[in-house]
């Protein structure tokens, strides 16, 4: 028997192992690749930033719209929108990632001959065994994950998670870390934070109590105190971060030793604090300009023996 029949035999016997098999297997892969670099580029698509100069176009994933209240030229809301979008999109392209290879891989040993259903009993048995041993740690990567797309905070928020508050450092999908103002760094798995309180979205509202003494006329402190709020947030430091007129509420609390007076203004989410403490000096500088009392300055009645 010649070389060359001998070949031809064996190709015509093998031919479902030398090369319908192979081919099969090969154009597995082929589709895996193309549809893994599809849904990469969809996933880039939807969550990476566009170019500012280009017109906005109306994004797959809504929720990642940012919802700070900032405008679209801001750096920091800019910043804060695409680490958003980069982690998103990073966890959706390993989860595409992971999902193409289980695919090649049960096609390819169903395509050799192997049974894959014991394969995939335990793939169920063993991913209900990690459910349960990893119940916090599911749940931790599900929360991380609705925080990111509900955008409910980013990095430089400052935020109240109840147990801890502070400025956040870092979100990720399974741990946010808090950074509060004694310098204490606090690191708080996602899935325990039951409630938020975000003090750096939209806008925000610095309250400004001051106390006189009793003995004061009210109507005339009231008058000294708008006055000295309005002068002081025209100013050229803190104007770009007042956002309403000063409002002044009255008298808010009384007691036996002083009577408390509230003004309150819209300004910018995260400049309340600084507001607050400009307009408290402001006030009290006027005050004792105009001669009214402090409750630390009033003498305290002798009591006759």
């Amino acid at each position: 028997m010649s070389i060359s029949l001998l070949a031809f035999e064996l190709t015509e016997t093998n031919r479902e192992w030398l090369i319908h098999k192979p081919l099969a297997i090969a154009s597995y892969i082929a589709v895996a690749i193309v549809l893994r670099f599809a849904l990469h580029k969809l996933i880039d698509r939807a969550t990476l930033p566009r170019d500012p100069g280009r017109p906005p176009r109306r994004s797959i994933l809504r929720p990642l719209q940012d919802r700070t209240g900032r405008i679209n030229g801001d750096p920091a809301a800019r910043e804060r929108r695409a680490q958003r979008a980069r982690t998103i999109g990073s966890v959706l392209k390993s989860g595409v990632s992971i999902v193409v290879l289980i695919w090649v891989v049960l096609q390819t040993l169903d395509r050799l001959g192997f049974n894959v259903a014991p394969f995939i009993a335990s793939a169920g048995i063993a991913g209900v065994a990690l459910g349960f041993g990893a119940q916090n740690l599911v749940r931790d990567f599900i929360s991380g994950m609705f925080m990111l797309l509900e955008d409910q905070y980013g990095v430089g928020d400052v935020v109240d998670v109840g147990d801890a508050v502070g400025t956040v450092e870092s979100v990720g999908l399974r741990v946010t870390t808090i950074r509060d103002i004694d310098g204490t760094l606090w690191y708080c798995r996602n899935g325990e934070i039951l409630r938020v309180g975000n003090m750096s979205q939209g806008h925000a509202v610095a309250v400004v109590d001051v106390p006189i003494a009793p003995t004061t006329n009210v109507d005339r402190a009231c008058r000294v105190a708008l006055r000295a709020v309005l002068d002081r947030v025209e100013a050229d430091d803190i104007a770009p971060d007042v956002l309403d007129e000063p409002e002044l509420l009255g008298v808010n609390s009384v007691t036996a030793g002083s009577v408390t007076l509230r003004l309150t203004v819209r300004v910018r989410a995260g400049k309340q604090w600084g507001v607050r403490r400009t307009l408290t000096r402001a006030v009290l500088e006027a005050f004792e300009s105009d001669g009214i009392e402090s409750p630390s300055l009033v003498a305290a009645p002798a009591h006759s023996s």
